[in-house]
């Protein structure tokens, strides 16, 4: 079969490729697709867009049981886990067909089939029908990433999961463990404890959420515990021991070595990238722990290769692969205004509950960096649209340079704080100083009134608490 010559070839159609793809078209080249899976890739079908569907099913039962605290009368309050998961796939499946219409709208050829660069500029794919080649003398490798596994902790779907099993449950869980409290760990730990599983959460690190401001995490363990789950820190799982509808978990903290019987284990300790079975050593191609090594501008240093979110590093996040995917088809179509995508600009949300968000750096790292800092904090409790909803646990801390006023970071945690952190982001991107923070006007009653008592606060200056 004669090959098919494009501008620009994607491997991967998740929230980076599919965005480069569209992007690319915009701008007038020809694109081709390559998926072998699923459109839309992890995030859509197995992460960010199915997860917050059942988060959402645990935060309205959640609130079913406080009933009363709201004047209301709630009877018989139970879920059916099928039913819930049942919705967080048609989510999922929506959208999936919708990446299928975008790119068929943009006039993208998208191929379903197994991806490899056999030389630069040729993209070979193994489809059900046979093998194609597709020729580009560009090509964006958004391959993606997935669960780490460590040795003697593999899943097995049955007693141990990812998250992929976490999101298919074939049981709910009575005695959970969740290894590790990044995002992913935290999120199901908050979805299972809430619907009534015994959760434990094992962290290596000296705190939860790791990434995190420590005065959010801390502010997050608290409220963690008050729901019931168990939290270790400075801890490791050792060794899985499976029996017949348990599992024996052999835990080190402190020096010493504990074991303790759950019935599910879900497996939560990072994620690796799909270099695999791409041929990329043989390219020149440099690959570092599994991730493919990149410039700011995502490219790989073989000319005309460029790679872009989960494959090319952290942060591991959807947003930042649809930017970086952006940016690389503006490169690619030889627009002179492109910019690369910086790390601390980008928002990280964790959907837990309480949410927590944060954007740029924390307190810590401000002071490593060599800032002299003003740090302002604003309590939900301060706040009446907060105790309105019944949300009155939470806290927003914002960071910035004494010097020039600049915003650093900032850092939430409480009710809807994934939906507040982009007023920060903005203000981030914009070089905002604190008196242009200060002097912007804050509608009440709304949350976003404390984003703005925590700018007053670290100047001295906080009106409601």
């Amino acid at each position: 079969m004669a090959a098919k010559s494009f501008d620009l070839v994607v491997i991967g159609a998740g929230p980076g490729g599919y965005v480069a793809a569209i992007r690319a078209a915009q701008l007038g080249l020809s694109v081709a697709i390559v998926e072998r899976e699923h459109m839309g890739g992890i995030c859509l079908n197995w992460g960010c867009i199915p997860t917050k569907a059942m988060l959402r099913s645990s935060e309205v039962f959640h609130l079913m049981h406080r009933a009363k605290e709201f004047g209301l009368s709630a009877d018989g309050i139970g879920y059916d886990l099928d039913a819930v998961v049942a919705r967080s796939r048609a989510v999922a499946k929506q959208l999936n067909g919708g990446v299928g219409h975008l790119l068929k709208k943009n006039k993208i050829t998208a191929l379903m089939g197994e991806a490899t660069v056999p030389a630069k500029g040729v993209v070979s794919v193994k489809t059900d029908k046979g093998r194609e080649e597709l020729r580009a003398p560009n090509i964006i490798l958004a391959t993606g990433a997935r669960a780490r596994e460590l040795p003697g902790l593999e899943a097995d779907g049955d007693l141990v999961w990812t998250y992929k099993h976490a999101l298919v449950p074939p049981r709910m869980p009575k005695k959970l463990l969740v290894i590790g409290s990044g995002a992913i760990g935290i999120e199901f730990a908050s979805f299972y404890n809430t619907l009534g599983a015994d959760t434990t959460v094992v962290e290596v690190m000296d705190r939860i959420l790791p990434v995190e401001d420590a005065e959010i995490s801390g502010f997050a363990k608290k409220q963690f515990e008050k729901q019931g789950m168990t939290i270790r820190e400075k801890a490791m799982v050792k060794q899985l021991d499976r029996g017949k509808g348990k599992v024996t978990a052999h835990i080190e903290q402190a020096g010493k070595t504990t074991t303790e019987e759950f019935d599910t284990v879900i497996s939560a300790v990072g994620i690796v990238g799909n270099t695999e079975g791409l041929g990329l050593e043989k390219l020149g191609v440099r690959v570092e722990k599994t991730h493919v090594a990149t410039d700011a501008y995502c490219r790989t240093g073989v000319e005309g290769i460029y790679a872009i979110g989960d494959l090319a590093g952290a942060p591991w996040l959807a947003h930042k692969a649809s930017h970086e995917g952006v940016m690389v088809a503006e490169l690619v179509a030889g627009k002179n205004n492109v910019h690369p995508v910086k790390p601390e600009a980008i928002a990280g949300c964790t959907y837990c509950h309480p949410q927590v968000a944060s954007v740029g750096f924390t307190e810590a790292q401000a002071k490593e960096q060599g800032f002299e800092v003003k740090v302002g904090r604003f309590p939900f409790i301060g706040n009446g649209k907060a105790i309105a909803l019944g949300e009155p646990e939470g806290m927003v801390k914002t960071v910035f340079d004494a010097g020039t006023g600049e915003l650093l970071g900032a850092h939430m945690v409480g009710a809807e704080v994934t939906e507040l952190i982009q007023g920060y982001v903005v203000g981030r991107q914009l070089e905002t100083t604190e008196e242009d923070l200060m002097a912007t006007v804050f509608p009440h009653p709304t949350l976003s009134e404390m984003m703005h008592e925590s700018v007053l606060d670290a100047y001295g200056r906080a009106i409601h608490f």
